[in-house]
């Protein structure tokens, strides 16, 4: 089964504004990709941090039914040593904090594929790809890629 990390992101992007045609068709993706992951056809990996991240949000009510969403999560991985340990070396690379937390993350569980609609994000594991341990994809880009 094709274990899947979205991060912060991804889970807000069909809460964003859908006037853009970029960010509604990423939120499409997003929606399709939860409904398989519902069908029982793939695997959630959720984590520590996203979870806090989650509980940042400023707006309650989306704040709210992203935790909602969150709780589709098969897995949710801890934050330990390990994770801690990578994602500094991850940072040292120019990965921000959470960012780098996720990817630990996702190395850690052996996830098949990280889902992210973070250019920055995009760009840097794109850049450092053969030192991480996990693919980094935009999700659109990703199911266009796999469902054919």
């Amino acid at each position: 089964m094709v274990k899947i990390y979205l991060d912060n992101c991804c889970l807000n992007r069909p809460f964003d504004d859908q006037t853009q045609v970029r960010i509604r068709l990423e939120a499409e993706a997003v929606l399709l990709i939860l409904s398989y992951v519902e069908q029982g056809k793939w695997s959630w990996l959720g984590s520590d941090v996203l979870i806090d991240e989650l509980e940042q949000t400023p707006d309650l009510e989306k704040r709210s039914r992203l935790q909602i969403v969150a709780e589709y999560a098969q897995d949710v991985i801890e934050i330990n040593e390990p994770e801690i340990e990578r994602a500094k070396e991850l940072q040292k690379l120019g990965f921000q904090g959470y960012d780098a937390l996720h990817i630990a993350c996702a190395e850690n569980a052996k996830a098949d594929i990280l889902l992210t609609t973070d250019d920055r994000l995009l760009k840097l594991a794109k850049r450092f790809s053969r030192k991480l341990k996990v693919p980094v994809a935009n999700p659109l880009a990703w199911l266009e890629a796999t469902i054919k």
